[in-house]
């Protein structure tokens, strides 16, 4: 499944810098946490969704890490490098052994069909 990417080729040599290092701090402090964590829940305070996919989480009784990044109030540009960089449009990111499986109603389906645990034996 290729993502429809602008091309390197396409972005000024002057810019490619800024584009390539766009809050670069936040994917990193993402792979760091994917790095630890077999389950990480990446999501942002009073966003109902985060909380659905921790809760579905623990019920299942699976150990997961969580950040939280900022509110609807703040750190909107921030989050935005999180969605370009990972192609997911919403909060929760959920990653299970570093792959992106979705958000909170995709976690919960994974659970439901007993895909989650083979994907974490």
């Amino acid at each position: 499944m290729p993502r429809h990417f602008l091309d390197e080729s396409r972005v000024h040599p002057s810019v490619r810098e800024t584009v390539a290092n766009h809050h670069r701090h936040m994917v990193d402090q993402v792979e760091a946490a994917i790095a630890k964590n077999q389950v990480l829940v990446v999501g942002m305070a009073l966003n109902p969704m985060p909380k659905k996919a921790r809760a579905a989480l623990d019920a299942a009784g699976i150990a997961h890490g969580y950040l939280e990044f900022g509110s609807y109030f703040n750190t909107w540009r921030e989050r935005n490098a999180l969605k370009m960089w990972s192609g997911w449009p919403t909060f929760p990111m959920v990653f299970v052994k570093g792959v992106l499986v979705g958000g909170a109603t995709d976690v919960q389906a994974l659970i439901n069909s007993g895909e989650l645990k083979k994907m974490l034996a």
